[in-house]
């Protein structure tokens, strides 16, 4: 097993995976929406045998209700891959991407989630 972020030559791995969650949307727009954020969203991706099996999508930012934080957007397992621990070990790696990149915080915003995650922050303490 691997994690790693993903690179622009992963674009369509990546969207076979976010496709399950974001059904409608087609590549092209998804390839689109990818180059224009590319200054501030990280796709992260944790491999098995070199096949993508869970996808993350997060920035880092810093806003006065936050300060420092990592967002998440979305956090996709693939279908054939679900309920074996990967979306688990998806956020505990993000806890420590958030910590190595000095966060004070992890917020979720999607609302794909659902109601009781959408918006949802949580504060990182001292390991």
């Amino acid at each position: 097993m691997q994690i790693r972020e993903l690179d622009l030559k992963e674009l369509q791995m990546a969207w076979e995976v976010v496709s399950q969650l974001y059904t409608e949307l087609e590549y092209k727009e998804f390839e689109d929406l990818v180059y224009e954020m590319r200054s501030n969203y990280t796709m992260v991706g944790i491999f098995e045998q070199g096949e993508l099996v869970c996808y993350a999508g997060v920035n880092i930012s810093t806003n006065l209700s936050y300060k420092r934080h990592l967002c998440i957007y979305e956090v996709v397992t693939d279908k054939q891959y679900r309920s074996q621990g990967y979306a688990k070990m998806m956020l505990e790696y993000l806890n420590d991407y958030a910590r190595m990149g000095a966060c004070e915080r992890v917020v979720f915003l999607n609302e794909r989630f659902g109601e009781y995650i959408s918006n949802f922050s949580v504060i990182l303490k001292e390991k």
